[in-house]
């Protein structure tokens, strides 16, 4: 069985941590029904940074203090079942923005997607798929990379 490397951006990863994320439920059930065989899931240095800074923002509904955000991401190696074959990796990037984003640059059309870019090249340099809500991300895989973009509800 072919393997799956699945990379949670910032909005599948707060909606994984917050119980009360309007997407929570739907990331939980994906996080159960994962095909486990080989399976790995994770994150990026810019996933953990835009979760810290999404859920620590005092705006946000219910923020957490930089501290437990800290204790949410060390907890999330243990969110694994390696009994199954589910197993937690963490992602880490060297490839300048330019190298990661060039496959989409034609479809850049607000500068909201350059982080998005950076980290759907990250799953396509790194054969996974990037897990996430936000539709727009769509349009900027194109049929070509949408292998590996993987948009829940």
């Amino acid at each position: 069985m072919k393997s799956t490397r699945y990379l949670l951006d910032v909005n599948a990863l707060v909606a994984l941590a917050d119980p009360y994320h309007k997407h929570h439920e739907a990331m939980e059930k994906w996080f159960q029904s994962i095909e486990v065989s080989a399976t790995t899931w994770g994150i990026c240095p810019l996933t953990e940074a835009g979760f810290v800074r999404v859920i620590t923002n005092p705006g946000y509904s219910d923020p957490l203090t930089i501290e437990e955000a800290i204790a949410y991401l060390t907890r999330l190696t243990v969110l694994t079942r390696p009994a199954s074959g589910l197993n937690y990796e963490y992602w880490p990037i060297s490839d300048p923005w330019v190298a990661l984003a060039s496959p989409f640059i034609g479809r850049l059309f607000s500068h909201q997607q350059v982080t998005d870019s950076y980290l759907l090249g990250l799953a396509v340099r790194n054969n996974g798929v990037l897990v996430t809500f936000d539709k727009g991300l769509g349009y900027l895989a194109g049929s070509q990379y949408s292998r590996n973009l993987l948009l829940l509800d």
